[in-house]
């Protein structure tokens, strides 16, 4: 069987078969041998464990995920290693002594591989690069760029192509648009959003409902297929954020530039309008290229203090747009209402947000505020992207989708058993879960002290959303047709849509064009969904690293908060002050010897019975800081 290796800190791992709808093959420390994390392997599956589960053991390496690694240099008295910095990585990787590459020990470095490990040979490497000192932030930040292969600058060729673009639209390219310069139109996004995709207008129609204008920048007419511009921006796939910079798909001159809808000036558009009745049914949808003037830059701070605030002073400096963000308000819920009547999951995971002082070291760890503004940019977004889907399968053309499909079984089984312990059904039908029993559940724990350890599990049950040539569905949003139009400077499959889109707006596709791009979207979806997680990936480890950074002059201090989940080797603790968690390891707990209640989610001491549950509130203190591990540890003071 055919898949990727997913490896574990412990040595063990896992093969994500290439069918997704097969189940994962548990391999153990000797079945995953020769293979590395992110290897594409042959598994032969030679038993079925506990449960079901079935293992396996590698038949042979198809593919190596891994060219170089990013770990601690380590000077030994007879070899040199590297300790790779990927814990699921888990050889060391050995450094002859003529392959250093000037490293100190304890260095941060980055080596290429020279020889992968088999059945009887190491891992062996060679020094390119002394990224500077373990444990620095700036160093590690560096060392998560590197590891994940980030791209730095855009090569010569593609700085040459973006340096013709123009710095403003030349008024020959209004020709054939409709000028929609008088909409009052808008972009809402955070305080710190770096490039606006997209803006959004509403107006009353004649029949008592709403026009939503949905409007987003048409990068198709700077970026071409075939381009080097365009051949970078598939390569790159994303833009890759983190909290001090971002790693753009396209260079600035066009990201921040001329695709970016900036308040007062002109730009090229491709639109969605949508007619709704006045409670939200909808109607009429047509698309068009236009040419566009934001009347505003609002974040997403403004509109809630407009909405929910009703801030005196803001509805006056906004006064021309209070009535249309209104009807935004109006229109956002009943369309919310819908999405949730189909069984849409409505999974709200908090996120992080970090606050960086002037030098850029983080100030704060605050909780991401997910307010009114938010969710009108995101309903009005789905139904664009929805819109835009059904446009284009209704005319047999070919497509890229966003799909997610449904979980697995033994996914589903596990899931079930977990819930059990919390008291909880997961209804299911032949085995299989409808999106509605997910909210269902959603809905039973909101408010609860258990509500973000099962929101995580839910999600981790589920199949991880990706971009196909055909059309699978999407389990999460309830829908059987639906794609990603919305966010063409920093995502590459919605600029392909809109490439796709324009075919019917005029200008045709011809047969042997259709034979070429249903030859090229498998490839263009593959590489999207790779490139996708590996910025995910890399943004959530700089979050971990920053989330460290500050909790290191928080060593001694002490800190509030609740049980956010139990494991076997202890528990995690979520601070009230700071949205951050931290581990009280077991080996901490002296007074008794403590037991892991899997079902129970809790530990249990053995002689004194005293019990630490998910939801237990509790006074820890900060006992140590592994910038390397992203870890904070902690030590419980009392119950």
């Amino acid at each position: 069987m055919p898949g990727r290796i997913q490896g574990h800190p412990e040595g063990y791992g896992f093969l994500i078969p290439d069918d997704t709808t097969a189940q994962d093959v548990f391999l153990s420390r000797h079945g995953i041998r020769p293979a590395m994390q992110g290897d594409r392997a042959l598994v032969r599956v030679v038993s079925h464990g506990r449960g079901g589960r079935r293992e396996g053991e590698v038949a042979k390496i198809l593919e190596r995920g891994q060219k170089r690694l990013v770990g601690v240099y380590r000077k030994g008295t007879r070899t040199n290693c590297l300790v790779p910095h990927d814990k699921r990585i888990s050889y060391p990787m050995t450094i002859p002594r003529n392959a250093g590459g000037g490293a100190r020990d304890k260095d941060l470095v980055a080596a290429e591989i020279t020889r992968y490990p088999t059945s009887c040979s190491d891992l062996e490497g060679s020094v390119v690069a002394v990224l500077g000192a373990a444990g620095d932030p700036q160093v590690e930040t560096d060392a998560v760029i590197f590891t994940h292969d980030l791209p730095a600058d855009f090569p010569p060729a593609v700085q040459a192509e973006a340096a013709r673009v123009p710095a403003d639209v030349p008024a020959h390219a209004f020709s054939g648009r409709l000028d929609l310069r008088h909409l009052p139109i808008v972009t809402i996004d955070g305080e710190n959003a770096r490039d606006f995709d997209d803006a959004v207008a509403i107006e009353p129609i004649r029949s008592g409902g709403f026009r939503l204008t949905v409007a987003v920048a048409d990068v198709a007419a700077y970026v071409h297929a075939g381009s080097a511009l365009d051949l970078e921006a598939q390569s790159r796939g994303t833009s890759v954020y983190f909290p001090d910079r971002v790693i753009p798909m396209l260079p600035e001159t066009l990201s921040n530039g001329i695709c970016s809808l900036e308040p007062g000036v002109d730009r090229l558009a491709k639109v969605v309008s949508l007619d709704f009745s006045a409670r939200g049914k909808p109607g009429r949808v047509s698309f068009v290229d236009a040419v566009i003037r934001s009347a505003a830059r609002l974040t997403y701070t403004d509109v809630s203090r407009v909405l929910v605030d009703r801030d005196r002073e803001i509805r006056t400096r906004h006064a021309a747009l209070v009535e249309p963000l209104e009807r935004m308000q109006d229109l956002c819920r009943r369309l919310l209402e819908r999405r949730r009547a189909r069984g849409s999951i409505d999974l709200d995971l908090p996120e992080a947000e970090i606050v960086l002082n002037t030098n850029g070291d983080p100030e704060d760890i605050v909780r991401a505020e997910r307010t009114i503004a938010n969710r009108i940019i995101e309903e009005f977004m789905l139904t664009a992207n929805e819109a835009v889907a059904r446009h284009i399968t209704a005319r047999r053309l070919p497509m890229l989708y966003r799909v997610h499909e449904p979980p697995a079984g033994d996914a589903v089984r596990e899931l079930a058993t977990f819930l059990e312990g919390f008291g909880l059904r997961l209804a299911v039908d032949g085995g299989k879960p409808s999106p509605r029993a997910y909210q269902q559940v959603i809905e039973a724990v909101t408010g609860k002290p258990e509500e973000q350890l099962v929101n995580r599990v839910l999600l981790r049950s589920m199949t991880q959303a990706r971009y196909a040539a055909e059309n699978l569905g999407h389990f999460g949003l309830a829908t059987d047709c639906y794609t990603h139009f919305t966010s063409p400077i920093r995502r590459y499959p919605d600029l392909i849509l809109h490439r796709i889109l324009a075919t019917t707006l005029g200008a045709s596709m011809t047969n042997d064009a259709r034979e070429r791009l249903e030859a090229a979207l498998p490839a263009i979806a593959e590489q999207a969904s790779r490139r996708e997680r590996i910025a995910m990936d890399a943004e959530r480890e700089v979050v971990a690293l920053k989330k460290a950074e500050f909790m290191q002059g928080k060593i001694g201090e002490s800190f509030a908060g609740f049980v956010s989940d139990v494991t076997r080797f202890g528990f995690f603790v979520a601070l009230d002050d700071h949205f951050v968690e931290g581990l009280v390891h077991v080996s901490t707990l002296t007074d008794d010897f403590y037991e892991h209640l899997e079902r129970a989610h809790c530990l249990r001491g053995r002689r004194r019975r005293r019990t630490i549950r998910v939801g237990d509130r509790v006074s820890v203190r900060v006992r140590g800081v592994s910038i390397e591990r992203r870890q904070v540890d902690l030590v419980l003071e009392s119950p």
